[in-house]
């Protein structure tokens, strides 16, 4: 009954997830006693939202005619996880323990910052031995992030369809409310209604298939070898490595910690193949991996000596209601290990 009720109104249950996520992102430490409340609240609704994702896809896997347009990242996922029950309670160890990582650490600092730092190098080596297994199972193909299929709409034609209806269409959703569909008498089949005169380049265009639609989804991916390999594999291992010399590092300013980590990200990233066979699934792996390695800004030795004090200055200009959001997020950044992780 709860998997029908959320197939059935998807778009309610998005806008829920986000308004509740989104208020978990006003406040993240206004009620700083609460900060452990808060935080619950906002990984609860991370899970439920998985959880949610794991029905839709049941549910549109499950829909008759022909197959669906998709992402390459989510053909590329869902391939591995009909093909491989181990990827799949891989992939969704990795994206709980991402989803709940800072919640662990605010309930380990409370019982002291050895604590703390024990198990933020405990999760970073659990996500390190997840990463390894999930690049053994696909054959030494990169990772992809998430390592789970994103969330898909599911139309209302598509979700009324029935075996029956074999000229029916998932695009029809963007055809005029007021154009009935075409009844054949001697057959009681429905033809599709036409789309209106100004919708029909984005109709016929969102029905042309690219070189990656007609390949398997094991091939959105290239095998990685020699240099390509070792830096898939300092990719993995970096946070780990980050994360066991921040622990022993007592100066949040020293800057060998942060040289380490971020030494070790640019030679993964230097490393990898740009070869005249990457994939469009690669690329845009790539230029995800590379917009994070922004995050390094707000992280370690680098937040202590610059970031930190442009921000606090420039909170003091800003008007109070959006200074006080800034303020909220400065106490989560200067406190916590995964407010800033990007991995």
């Amino acid at each position: 009954m709860y998997s029908d009720f959320v197939t059935k109104n998807q778009s309610s249950v998005t806008q829920i997830e986000s308004a509740l996520r989104s208020l978990t992102y006003i406040i993240p430490g206004r009620f700083r006693d609460a900060e452990l409340a808060s935080e619950s609240l906002h990984s609860s609704i991370q899970l439920l939202s998985m959880y949610h994702d794991t029905l839709l896809t049941r549910a549109i896997s499950k829909l008759p005619g022909m197959p669906r347009q998709q992402t390459p990242h989510n053909r590329y996922t869902k391939f591995w996880i009909q093909r491989s029950t181990f990827y799949r309670r891989i992939a969704t160890l990795l994206s709980m323990i991402q989803y709940t990582e800072l919640l662990w650490e605010m309930a380990a600092k409370r019982r002291g910052e050895h604590i703390r730092w024990r198990v933020v190098v405990i999760l970073e080596a659990i996500k390190a031995v997840c990463r390894l297994c999930l690049l053994k199972i696909t054959n030494l193909r990169p990772l992809v992030t998430p390592p789970l299929p994103e969330r898909e709409a599911i139309s209302e034609e598509s979700r009324d369809e029935t075996p029956d209806d074999e000229y029916s269409d998932e695009g029809l959703s963007e055809a005029p409310k007021d154009i009935k569909e075409y009844k054949m008498k001697r057959t009681g089949l429905t033809l599709p209604a036409l789309p209106s005169p100004g919708d029909i380049s984005s109709y016929l265009l969102s029905r042309v298939l690219t070189a990656d639609d007609i390949k398997a989804p094991s091939t959105l991916l290239n095998t990685v070898s020699g240099s390509a390999q070792l830096a898939e594999l300092l990719h993995i291992l970096q946070p780990l490595i980050y994360s066991i010399a921040m622990a022993r590092n007592r100066d949040k300013k020293n800057w060998q910690p942060w040289l380490l980590g971020l030494s070790i990200e640019y030679a993964a990233r230097q490393l990898r193949n740009d070869g005249l066979r990457t994939t469009t699934l690669e690329k845009s792996e790539w230029a995800s991996r590379g917009y994070k390695m922004g995050m390094w800004a707000m992280r370690g030795a680098f937040y202590e000596n610059v970031t930190k004090g442009l921000l606090h200055s420039t909170s003091q200009r800003l008007p109070s209601l959006i200074a006080g959001i800034l303020e909220d997020y400065l106490y989560l950044w200067d406190g916590y290990y995964f407010s800033t992780s990007s991995n």
